[in-house]
């Protein structure tokens, strides 16, 4: 396919793509609420500043007419420092201007980002397992940059080329009405080309932003640790070049399709003007010649109309910068318009002081479909993945009673990790309740939830910082000897204190700059400084070694000692003193009891236990999923 077959492919969908959705325009203008004297003020320097629009063209006609006509030397010099002043006046106006805009357009900016940030975090985690980050980072970033044009460039060239056409429209016509009315027969001319490109180049725009998205989610899942790893081990270099060679390209049409369409707009926009200055130049220079029309008056016309058509032709491609912005305020709007799942409650309670246990009563789940929780936008390769929100818990009932220790064991998709997953109300439950203290979930704050419930996942993550940072995440005024205690609690200790910078040794992207075990006992590190009164593990020694594991759990031990645990456990020999064990399967409770009780009765947990040591005769453990 040739370039030109592919930009007219890309110009035929951009036309079905650049419908904006109703009601966005009217959203917009709600974000102006709060700087509504800001854009006044600004509004007013911009009218005033294109009514010196003028000036220049009327005192050139002076100069040419009384004072070089007249041979008066004194008027001259002083029309010239009047159009000096002028010139003064309009530069520091301009300054003034950018000053007011860069206010207006970096305040709408924060603003947009600072929602969007705060929204996107409170969306649920199916949301995140969907949307693939790079996307999801363009919306924050390169989307509300265009946004913000319609507050700023956008705003004050409408303004400014509307007042400077119309006071040059008069003063052409108090000068000159033939003249004036011959150069606005070509207007019409200025519009038909807008209305035939704008609505073309906006979906371009639209197309643009979403291949942009895409070709920046790529690169966010390749250039981090793991994508990187991963790459390293089972990629193909020659694949992932053509891969990233085909996103690219897509990129790359676009933005030529754009710049040839708008090449075209302009250089006709330019060809219309060139076509009235030459209109002008004949009919006036004919009526100079008669001595209908001074020679300054006609200079003075020309100038006013090489100043006329500089804002005709700005006005011209006004429809396509503000479909331009709008459609970046909808890309925006979209993810605001996506209401997470789990809400807090317009009147939330906090958890009761002291022990608190935890009951699971009759509860039903299912993930929720791709409808619910993402926008097919962000999810690029997976929109064909929409899920069947089909139940993944049935009737689940049990209590963790205060102090006390429950254990989750089973195979693989049997439940476990969604179970524990309602316990941090990472989900709501579709029928029955969970409840921590005698509270519902539902009716607890987020605040009150995170402070008294910790959670250690199997897969430790750290945030690209300083070890000193990832700890004081849970608990920031912890001192410098609290940092030691709980590090020392996780068998850690030994570890961060040679290490060169100690405590404020960079842990890399994820962690990856500590091995599978570090990173875990940093993990419990930081659980034990948070101190919650509920302790979710999600096999959080899964990835220590037997010495590790036995100084971890004896740290774990004292650590939960009066605190309401329910652990997830894929080595059996970690829970032989759990005071209730439940076995799941395929989203059900099957047995439940003490370790002792569940071997006596045979099924699936003396099946699972004997599997695992028959196959370890050392009677060292081993994972069963």
């Amino acid at each position: 396919m040739s370039n030109w077959q592919v930009m007219h492919s890309l110009t035929r969908e951009s036309t079905e793509m650049s419908k904006l959705k109703p009601g966005t325009s009217r959203r917009v203008l709600g974000y102006a609420q709060p700087y509504r004297r800001k854009i006044g003020s600004f509004l007013v320097l911009v009218v005033f500043d294109s009514l010196l629009v003028i000036a220049t063209p009327l005192i050139l006609k002076e100069i040419v007419d009384k004072g070089v006509g007249d041979k008066n030397t004194e008027l001259v010099v002083w029309l010239a420092v009047a159009a000096a002043v002028v010139a003064i006046v309009d530069a520091a106006l301009g300054v003034v201007e950018r000053w007011l805009s860069a206010g207006l357009g970096e305040g709408l900016i924060y603003d947009l980002r600072r929602e969007v940030f705060s929204h996107v975090l409170r969306q649920p985690i199916a949301f995140f397992t969907r949307a693939q980050t790079g996307a999801l980072v363009t919306r924050l970033n390169s989307d509300v940059i265009g946004a913000q044009q319609a507050f700023t460039s956008v705003m004050s060239n409408v303004v400014s080329n509307l007042v400077s056409v119309l006071v040059i429209v008069i003063a052409m016509a108090a000068l000159s009405w033939q003249i004036t009315l011959a150069a606005l027969l070509l207007v019409p001319f200025f519009l038909i080309p807008t209305r035939i490109l704008g609505r073309r180049l906006a979906g371009l725009t639209r197309g643009q932003m979403t291949e942009n998205a895409d070709l920046g989610a790529r690169m966010t899942e390749r250039f981090n640790v793991a994508g990187a790893l991963l790459v390293k081990l089972f990629g193909r270099p020659t694949q992932e070049d053509e891969e990233y060679a085909e996103r690219a390209a897509k990129v790359r049409d676009y933005g030529i399709s754009i710049a040839v369409q708008r090449a075209i707009f302009l250089v006709g926009l330019t060809l219309l003007a060139s076509l009235a200055t030459a209109v002008v130049y004949g009919i006036g220079g004919v009526m100079a010649v008669n001595g209908t029309l001074t020679i300054g008056t006609l200079l003075a016309l020309a100038a006013l109309l090489g100043r006329l058509y500089a804002p005709l032709t700005q006005l011209s491609s006004v429809r396509v910068d503000v479909l331009t912005a709008l459609i970046s305020f909808e890309r925006v709007f979209e993810i605001l318009d996506l209401k997470p799942l789990v809400a807090e409650d317009p009147d939330p309670v906090g958890l009761p002081a002291g022990p608190i246990g935890v009951e699971f009563d009759d509860v039903v789940f299912g993930y929720p479909t791709a409808e619910q929780v993402s926008i097919e936008s962000l999810q690029t390769v997976l929109t064909r993945d929409k899920g069947d929100g089909s139940t993944v818990l049935q009737g689940i009932s049990f209590q963790a009673q205060p102090g006390r220790m429950v254990a989750l064991v089973g195979p693989s998709g049997a439940g476990k990790t969604t179970t524990i997953g309602l316990v941090s109300r990472l989900y709501d439950p579709v029928n029955g309740a969970v409840r921590i203290g005698g509270q519902d979930l539902r009716k607890v704050s987020s605040d009150s939830l995170r402070e008294r419930v910790g959670v250690v996942t199997q897969e430790a993550h750290m945030f690209h910082d300083t070890i000193r940072a990832n700890l004081l995440y849970a608990k920031p005024d912890a001192s410098d000897d609290d940092l030691e205690r709980v590090l020392r609690e996780a068998q850690v200790w030994d570890l961060v204190s040679r290490l060169p910078y100690g405590l404020d040794t960079m842990v890399g992207d994820r962690g990856h700059r500590l091995s599978g075990g570090e990173k875990q006992r940093l993990a419990i590190a930081r659980l034990l400084l948070k101190a919650p009164s509920v302790v979710v593990l999600d096999e959080a020694t899964a990835h220590l070694d037997s010495e590790s594991e036995a100084a971890v759990s004896r740290a774990l031990d004292s650590a939960l000692a009066g605190r309401t645990s329910i652990v997830i456990a894929h080595r059996l020999s970690t829970i032989r003193d759990a005071d209730l064990i439940l076995v799941m399967e395929d989203g059900r409770i099957v047995q439940r009891g003490s370790h002792e009780e569940l071997l006596a009765a045979g099924g699936t947990y003396a099946d699972l236990y004997h599997t695992q040591f028959r196959d370890q005769p050392d009677k060292s453990p081993a994972p069963i999923d």
